[in-house]
């Protein structure tokens, strides 16, 4: 409860911080981009080495690819229902299936899991969540969107072998036979606890409340798939195939994260129902601090 206070406070922290006129507006940018290169890659590189090699690995590899295709499922039967437009349904299908696993997931399941989930979380994210909005998240964006040049397999391998995180996820295995000199390990430490504040901090700089009473019915039902069908699906399915452990239960919290931030950064510019986006990523953050205690008693 402690860790979760303090990260409100973050979160708080950087709401205000965006009222003082020395900020610029690209603060939470700068902050955000701080976090990609330097806190993430550092956080990677000292806790992968601890992971044991075991089944449970292949359920923080797996699980984001089975959200995905439940939640794009499911939003495509309702969208047939509702009979929606197309940039609606574009925007539910990119902003529902991939959630903010890493900027906000992260943080929270070292609130929720301390520094033993983290390992679980880092491979969620780099194995799951990345991987889907470069390759997936592409694709809807090629078929949805206005704007933007359609994705080529060359464009798709070059970003996910240049993001810096993924970069340090491939080292991380490479390295795991070794240990690091102390100097070295002291380090990385210090710069991997940085991603918390800043990365709350900037999520709190960026955070946009927009309510458009045109979108409502639209929100409530991407919002109510994401923070909590789809982790109470994974749930389901994890307890009828037998699949137990602080792998699975970070698995399933982290499938319960709100919309992911850079997924609605995409969706915005290619113009798929920007008030929608904007409301599914700030409103969505709000809202998950309710969801995911919740979740977090039931695994």
């Amino acid at each position: 409860m402690e860790n979760f206070i303090v990260i409100i406070t973050y979160l708080l922290i950087g709401m205000g911080l965006r009222r003082i006129p020395a900020f610029p507006g690209e603060t939470g940018n700068v902050l955000n981009l701080f976090v990609i290169y330097i806190s993430l890659p550092a956080l990677v590189l000292l806790n992968i080495p601890e992971l044991v090699f075991s089944k449970a690995l292949l359920v923080p590899a797996l699980m984001p690819w089975g959200t995905l295709l439940f939640s794009c499922f499911t939003i495509v039967l309702i969208s047939k229902l509702f009979k929606w437009d197309r940039p609606t349904t574009g925007c539910l299908l990119l902003m529902i299936p991939l959630g903010n696993t890493s900027f906000l997931g992260i943080p929270m399941v070292k609130a929720f899991f301390g520094d033993q989930g983290i390992p679980y979380a880092v491979l969620y994210d780099q194995l799951g969540s990345f991987p889907a909005l470069v390759t997936y998240g592409s694709l809807i964006l090629a078929l949805y969107g206005t704007a933007g040049s359609k994705p080529t397999l060359t464009s798709v391998v070059n970003k996910v072998v240049t993001f810096p995180p993924f970069i340090a996820l491939v080292l991380a295995f490479i390295f795991r036979p070794f240990s690091y000199p102390p100097v070295l390990a002291s380090l990385l430490k210090v710069l991997a606890s940085t991603l918390v504040p800043v990365v709350m901090i900037a999520v709190g700089f960026q955070l946009i409340l927009r309510l458009n009473r045109k979108i409502t019915s639209q929100l409530g039902i991407g919002l109510f798939l994401k923070l909590i069908l789809t982790p109470i699906a994974a749930l389901f399915f994890c307890k009828i195939g037998g699949l137990e452990g602080k792998a699975v239960q970070v698995s399933i919290f982290e499938a319960g994260m709100p919309p992911m931030v850079s997924a609605g950064a995409l969706a915005i510019l290619a113009d798929l129902s920007p008030a929608l986006t904007a409301a599914l990523v700030g409103i969505g953050i709000i809202v998950s601090f309710a969801t995911l205690p919740l979740l977090y008693h039931l695994l």
